[in-house]
């Protein structure tokens, strides 16, 4: 359960003041629980770098474990930053290269601000696929979030995403697809947020010989794996979403309406807001739509409700059992007799490698 502080990484002291189990390094060395060493690669843009460290902070510390999980964030340096962001990674985070030569037993890859309409040309694109390439021959279990999911899929299987006619925003129901270790002891329905203008699709993933554990009428698939089982865990949902991260998402595209960078009011996310919080969000919709039209200068992004707003979170208990299912079985296959100090194979004798 504890994550080890092995860096002054400010994440760390905010997930310990929200509750999470932080230990100082000095705490860790002091007890005799074995270790999980697990890298972030976060490619997010600098307004989303801390958010998404805490989100999947708080995910790994909500593992019902008796393990001490050491965590290094890196990010490729091909991002376009600016000095604040620049200055923290320089500050907190590791360099692949180092990463490599010490080794992980497990790897979260973040997804990533979308700009360019084909993915090979994103600036993470290079970087990602060298991590990628790496994480197949040498890390027990590669989880890849959202966008880097798309990424993955394309680098190793060639499959396109598809463009929805909307964006998939919200919260949406999902039903558990077949048995399987990632999914044990999940109610077979559950909530998970998706964000995005992309999907891909069942019929793809399946035609590419991948699993698929859990998708939605309505959002598509959420969570499949590799054909092996457990080498690589895709998402296409975000289960490490806060739960105002979709209302700080909306509130942006309600401000970008106020400055007059798009034409069109944002439509709510879909079943995520109550009746009431509707009520409240219409009223200032119809003040600042009025003023639009009027050509009223003002800033009303003031007075957005944002603090009147009462939405709930509703997945993340279920995405921290995925996340304890995850690393749970990271721990109990990795041949730990051969880590130097960190992983330097699967067990393939272990009983659960014979599972998948």
């Amino acid at each position: 359960m504890p994550i080890v502080a092995n860096t002054a990484l400010p994440s760390f002291e905010r997930c310990q003041k929200e509750g999470d189990d932080i230990l100082t390094p000095g705490q860790a060395r002091s007890q005799k629980f074995r270790e999980l060493h697990i890298g972030l690669m976060n490619n997010m843009p600098d307004a989303a770098l801390e958010p998404t460290e805490r989100q999947f902070l708080r995910l790994i510390a909500g593992c019902n474990s008796t393990t001490q999980f050491f965590v290094y964030p890196f990010s490729p340096g091909e991002i376009p930053r600016g000095e604040w962001a620049r200055e923290h990674i320089a500050r907190h985070y590791f360099e692949f290269e180092a990463l490599k030569t010490t080794g992980l037993d497990a790897l979260v890859v973040s997804g990533a601000n979308p700009i360019s309409a084909a993915l090979p040309e994103e600036s993470f694109w290079t970087p990602l696929c060298a991590v990628l390439d790496w994480a197949s021959a040498h890390v027990t279990s590669t989880l890849c979030a959202c966008l880097a999911t798309h990424a993955a899929l394309l680098y190793f299987h060639g499959i396109e995403r598809q463009s929805l006619p909307t964006k998939r925003w919200g919260i949406f129901r999902h039903q558990v697809s077949q048995d399987h270790p990632l999914v044990r002891s999940i109610d077979s329905c559950f909530d998970v947020p998706h964000s995005r203008w992309n999907e891909i699709t069942s019929a793809q993933m399946t035609n590419a010989g991948l699993r698929i554990l859990v998708e939605s009428d309505d959002a598509g698939v959420h969570l499949a794996t590799s054909a092996d089982g457990f080498r690589f865990v895709f998402f296409q949902g975000h289960p490490e979403y806060d739960h105002n991260s979709l209302l700080k998402e909306y509130k942006r595209e309600v401000n970008r309406f106020v400055a007059g960078e798009i034409n069109n009011y944002p439509p709510y996310p879909d079943h995520y807001f109550s009746g009431k919080d509707r009520r409240l969000l219409d009223a200032y919709a119809r003040v600042v739509k009025s003023q639009r039209e009027r050509q009223v200068t003002s800033d009303d992004t003031r007075n957005f409700p944002e603090n009147d707003l009462q939405v709930d979170n509703t997945w993340r208990d279920t995405g921290k059992l995925v996340f304890r299912n995850w690393l749970g079985t990271v721990y109990q296959i990795t041949d730990h007799d051969r880590r130097k100090p960190f992983l330097k194979g699967v067990n393939p004798n272990h009983p659960l490698a014979q599972i998948f």
